[in-house]
Parts: C-alpha cells; sequence; structure tokens
C-alpha cells in the first residue's frame, strides 16, 4: 500500500533521514522504532505531505505522491495523528470529531462516523458536550484517534500516542489499533518509543538509528532479538 524509496530529509546541516525504505502492506501495523533523534517523526511527516524529501519518494497505491499537498493526501486517504494528538482543547469533544470529517461533503455520513468513534471509545461519549481542556490525557488520545477516524482513512499514522500515558491506556490504545486493521482492513503506520507495546500489535517493525534503517523485520523477529533490542529499544 505504502512505498517509502530511498528518502532523504534534512533541517539545514543536519540530515534527519538518509536513504530510508518502508514497505507497509495493506491491513496491517507497521511500528517505526528507535531512540530519540532516530528520525521517527520525521518519517511520518515526509509521509503525510507535511515535509518534502530532499530526494527519494512516496508511494501511495503505486502512485507517486512526494510533495504532494497535505490536503491531498488526506483526500487520498491518509490520516496523521501527530504527537501529543493535537486536538484543539478549546472545542468540544463532539465539534472534535466533527472537525476530523468536515472535508467529506456527506454529512449524513460524518453523523454516522462520529456515532461509531463514540462506540470504539466509551469514555468519549460520556463527555461528548465538555471541552477536550478537561479531559485527561488518555482521553485525549483516544479523541485524537476518533478525530482521524471520522474522515474515514484508509492509512492511519500515529505518531507516539503512548507518551505521557499509564501504561493501562497504552494497552488499550494498542488493542485500538490492532481492531482497526483486525476488523476494519485500515492500515496503521505507528511510530513509538515504548517498543514492548508496540511490538505486541504490529505485524512488521523497523528500527531507526540516526536517520537510517538498521533492522526491517516481523514484529515477532525483532522482539525476540536480544542484540536489536539491548543496542535500539531498551528492553
Amino acid at each position: 500500500m505504502l512505498e517509502v524509496k530511498g528518502i532523504t530529509v534534512s533541517y539545514g546541516a543536519v540530515r534527519a533521514l538518509d536513504g530510508v525504505d518502508l514497505s507497509v502492506g495493506e491491513g496491517s501495523v507497521t511500528a517505526v522504532l528507535g531512540a530519540n533523534g532516530a528520525g521517527k517523526t520525521t518519517l511520518l511527516r515526509a509521509v503525510s505531505g507535511l515535509l518534502r524529501p530532499r530526494s527519494g519518494r512516496v508511494e501511495l497505491d503505486g502512485a507517486d505522491i512526494t510533495g504532494t499537498a497535505v490536503e491531498e493526501i488526506v483526500r487520498l486517504g491518509v490520516a496523521h495523528v501527530p504527537q501529543n494528538g493535537g486536538v484543539i482543547t478549546e472545542l468540544t469533544v463532539q465539534d472534535n470529531l466533527r472537525l476530523g470529517g468536515l472535508w467529506r461533503r456527506d454529512r449524513a455520513a460524518l453523523a454516522r462516523r462520529v456515532a461509531d468513534m463514540y462506540e470504539l471509545f466509551p469514555p468519549l461519549a460520556q463527555r461528548r458536550s465538555r471541552t477536550a481542556a478537561t479531559l485527561s490525557g488518555g482521553e485525549r488520545q483516544m479523541l485524537a484517534l476518533a478525530r482521524a477516524l471520522t474522515g474515514a482513512p484508509r492509512l492511519l499514522l500515529v505518531d507516539e500516542p503512548s507518551l505521557g500515558l499509564a501504561p493501562r491506556v497504552v494497552a488499550q490504545l494498542m488493542a485500538v489499533l490492532r481492531r482497526l486493521c483486525d476488523e476494519d482492513g485500515r492500515t496503521v503506520l505507528l511510530v513509538e518509543q515504548n517498543a514492548r507495546s508496540a511490538l505486541s500489535v504490529a505485524d512488521r517493525a523497523v528500527v531507526l538509528d540516526l536517520g537510517s534503517v538498521v533492522a526491517d523485520e516481523t514484529a515477532a523477529a525483532i522482539a525476540a532479538d536480544d542484540r536489536l533490542r539491548h543496542a535500539y529499544l531498551g528492553f
């Protein structure tokens, strides 16, 4: 579904990604792992159109989308959930959810999608009239995921959903990501520093170090590789 071919991204003189290749199969969870500064977030931003690679290509369903405007990539079925979610704290839960699908003209379909999100994330249903500012960290992350899903994306890019959350909440969020693939056929590209949690739900995993790929294997193979885990994943 998604192919990243030799992309290089630089911030001034600093090369954040150096010839990175990545393949993401439809209906799968692919985890991107590595320490801070490895290039994980930069990779997601390059895929979603927020950054233009200096070289290389990003392909979606075989079509080159490198340098395509963000709004057009969204219309192609790609949703990006950034670090810390990016919800609008002044808006209610309900309005945040509607915002995620406003670009779709079918308002009845949008209303159904919002209702679906309340079923997927019951705590949000209980707080639909409250502003996002009143939510806990876990609830805000649920809202960020739900808002992205109201647009019915085929490919979901999720950046560090576990950041600052309790282990119980992290487990719930990871289970939702797995369910989206298994039951809805969606595809997830998951950036995570919590490698153990990510590997528990991923089909494949890529390990980055200083902007380069050092491993690209099944999640089970990486979880079983003591050298990789100790050198790059911290467990």
